[in-house]
């Protein structure tokens, strides 16, 4: 038991959890300050850091989720950009050091993007400061601490974590993460979040309070990191521990049952997939089937956009997982925050409103139809239900199954096996959720993370905003209800895919609001099956 007293410092919760462990305190380690070489050394030192972290991304991208593969490539393809090198390089030869060249230069272009108008390119500026360190950090020699193994059971705490650097980290021995910096809304919340890591943002302390190898409790839940607990606290601490482990034990045993309500009435539970690399770790029995597909993670790798083969083994491989039940595909929904090189536009300034999800996929016809065709032969597999991203009037839903009938016809004339799926959309853009009943879909599926941002109109990585981004704002809940009483009255299904289907706080007011289907995060299906069992 230590000497030193008992003391909190209050964060924001970016991902729910609790850990027991002991603080390791993550400095960035730094060689001694070296001479500086001349402009030709110089250059030499540069060229060979910014290999080394290209290396070292390349490592990383191959064993992450898509998502943040995504993340990883955009800091790669900066690292080949002559733009970005050529400012370091004219400072080099005007007789600056490399390291110092760099960092003026780095500085200089996250500050651009930080006050930008545009909320993706403030996002981007997380990404380049991540990038501005990593190779700082081999200009130095040095290293990161990060990257050193932990010690099992040990609860990172530092000033920051980037996405990349979480990456790296074992999280399996570390229990949970503590950063004086960060958002809730970002990257590496998202990461936490998808890989159940209890994680803190915004920690009120500097390295002067904490204390590395100190007792700690990461109340991930309430918001703080308690160092040097008393005994009393820690007492308590694990009650709630061995509470929250009974309670996933039952959560647990919902999974092999079906959703049901108190009451006794069905609740069709989706999972939504991001990535198809989790798909082994769940059993298809488990839930009713796939409610979202993000075929992102086609088009966010290397090797430009996927053929029309590519994408059909992708597909299949999902509905032979699937094992008969449906498969919902949502197609490409890229633009806004998830910009593809070559296909989505540079400059927008907006993108979030702009030619995004079925407005780009219908103004790029050549793209738009090798998804469809792939589609085409993959629902002879099983039940596929496709699910068109971002539509806003029904003229683009009558134009692309239009466009489906002819890719159907095409594949049949070519002797080739294909069949018309069921065609829904997303119901995110609040014009079409006011008149959903002008929509000839099969089925709708409500993006939540779109219509709340659009309904609010709050972003949902802005945390300056972040309180007025709220799902239980009536004007969205009406706007569920709308489309639900539609999906009952027309015999339809209405599902909801988005972020509020995987809160177990949110399900009891989707449930209010008539829905009856719901799309969750793998990693929260049992929470939500429990949630639902004690509904009414």
């Amino acid at each position: 038991m230590s000497m030193r007293p008992e003391r909190s410092f209050p964060a924001q919760v970016a991902s729910e959890g609790l850990a027991i462990g002991r603080i390791s305190l993550r400095r960035m380690r730094r060689s001694d300050a070296r001479p500086k070489g001349t402009p030709e050394e110089e250059i030499v030192r540069l060229e060979a850091a910014g290999a080394a972290a290209s290396a070292q991304l390349e490592r990383l991208i191959g064993r992450a989720e898509a998502e943040a593969a995504a993340i990883l490539e955009f800091q790669a393809a900066l690292l080949a950009d002559d733009e970005l090198l050529d400012p370091v390089r004219a400072r080099i030869a005007r007789g600056e050091a490399a390291d110092a060249a760099w960092q003026q230069a780095m500085d200089g272009q996250i500050a651009d993007y930080q006050g930008a108008e545009d909320e993706y390119f403030r996002a981007r500026a997380l990404d380049l400061a991540d990038l501005r360190d990593r190779v700082a950090e081999l200009l130095a020699g040095g290293g990161d601490e990060a990257g050193a193994p932990a010690e099992t059971g040990a609860i990172y705490v530092g000033t920051d974590l980037a996405p990349s650097r979480f990456l790296e980290l074992d999280w399996d021995a570390y229990r949970g993460g503590a950063v004086v910096k960060g958002s809730s809304a970002s990257h590496v919340a998202i990461l936490a979040r998808a890989r159940g890591v209890p994680l803190v943002v915004g920690l009120a302390a500097n390295e002067s309070m904490l204390v590395d190898g100190a007792e700690a409790i990461l109340d991930a839940e309430a918001g703080q990191l308690i160092q040097d607990p008393s005994a009393e606290t820690r007492a308590r601490y694990l009650r709630r521990a061995a509470e929250r482990e009974a309670e996933a034990r039952r959560q647990a045993s919902h999974l092999g049952k079906p959703a049901l309500t108190a009451a006794g009435e069905r609740v069709l539970t989706y999972i939504n997939v991001d990535d198809p690399h989790i798909l082994p770790a769940v059993d298809p029995a488990s839930c009713d089937g796939v409610g979202l597909t993000r075929t992102e993670f086609l088009f966010s790798g290397e090797g430009g956009l996927p053929g029309e083969g590519r994408q059909l083994g992708a597909y299949k491989a999902l509905m032979r997982w699937a094992g008969g039940r449906p498969v919902t595909i949502r197609t490409l929904d890229a633009g806004g925050d998830k910009p593809i090189p070559g296909l989505t536009p540079d400059g927008e300034s907006n993108p979030f409103l702009g030619l995004r999800g079925l407005r780009l996929s219908l103004a790029r016809p050549d793209v738009f139809r090798v998804q469809l065709r792939a589609l085409a032969r993959a629902a002879i597999e099983g039940e596929l239900k496709v699910m068109l991203p971002m539509v806003t009037r029904p003229q683009e839903l009558d134009a692309t199954r239009a466009m489906f009938r002819q890719v159907v016809s095409e594949l049949l004339a070519e002797g080739i096996p294909a069949a018309m799926p069921k065609l829904g959309m997303m119901v995110e853009v609040p014009a079409a959720a006011l008149n959903i009943a002008a929509f000839d879909a099969d089925f709708f599926s409500i993006g939540s993370n779109d219509l709340v941002q659009y309904v609010t109109a709050a972003g949902r990585d802005c945390e300056a905003v972040r309180d007025l981004y709220d799902p239980l704002e009536p004007g969205v809940l009406e706007l569920i209800h709308r489309v639900a009483e539609h999906g009952r009255l027309t015999g339809r299904e209405v599902s909801l895919c988005g972020d509020m289907a995987s809160d177990p706080k949110y399900l009891p007011a989707l449930l209010d609001a008539g829905l009856r289907a719901v799309s969750v995060a793998p990693a929260r299906l049992a929470r939500a099956k429990a949630e639902i069992a004690g509904y009414g």
